[in-house]
């Protein structure tokens, strides 16, 4: 059964089932089922009363909006929370980034992000479940260029927050 996934405004639809870049069968519905694992019991989810640092991101193209939380300590990342109102792709990428951001410094923020933005954006970058993790999953994104910006808004709002911005908006 292949992944559904809408945009709030509903115009997106997205399906890592069926896509053009080669990728075993098997491993395109272990990804299919981590990124709907996510969607439905989003990891760090919920406002954070002790926040340092926070942000708003919006995408206009479809409407997903989102709220992401930080507390540091130095340059660590103690506490990483979301909220949002958005599509599956978004809310899975929300939840995998403060999975893989929960207690790294922020170097190692940085490296991840580095890391996602090339697995995203590039078609020579291999991302495997050994190596990124669940990060890993993102990966099929990439076949579908309308979907990018759904999976990169949180970390853009991340790194809004970091830069004490108030607001993160892709266009």
């Amino acid at each position: 059964m292949p992944l559904s996934a809408l945009c709030v405004d509903g115009r997106h639809k997205w399906s890592l089932y069926h896509y053009s870049q080669p990728m075993s069968e098997d491993l395109s519905d272990l990804y299919q089922a981590i990124i709907l694992d996510h969607n439905k019991r989003p990891r760090h989810y919920g406002a954070l009363a002790e926040a340092t640092h926070r942000a708003e991101g919006y995408n206009p193209l479809c409407g997903d909006k989102i709220e992401v939380f930080l507390q540091l300590s130095g340059d660590q990342i103690e506490a990483i929370q979301f909220e949002c109102a958005s599509c599956a792709i978004c809310k899975a990428s929300a939840s995998i980034m403060a999975e893989a951001l929960v207690g790294q410094s922020l170097p190692v923020g940085d490296s991840i992000q580095e890391s996602v933005n090339r697995i995203l954006k590039t078609d020579t970058e291999t991302a495997t479940l050994d190596v990124q993790g669940e990060i890993a999953a993102l990966s099929g994104i990439r076949n579908f260029p309308a979907r990018i910006k759904c999976a990169t808004l949180p970390w853009h709002t991340y790194q809004a927050a970091l830069r004490g911005e108030a607001k993160a908006v892709t266009e």
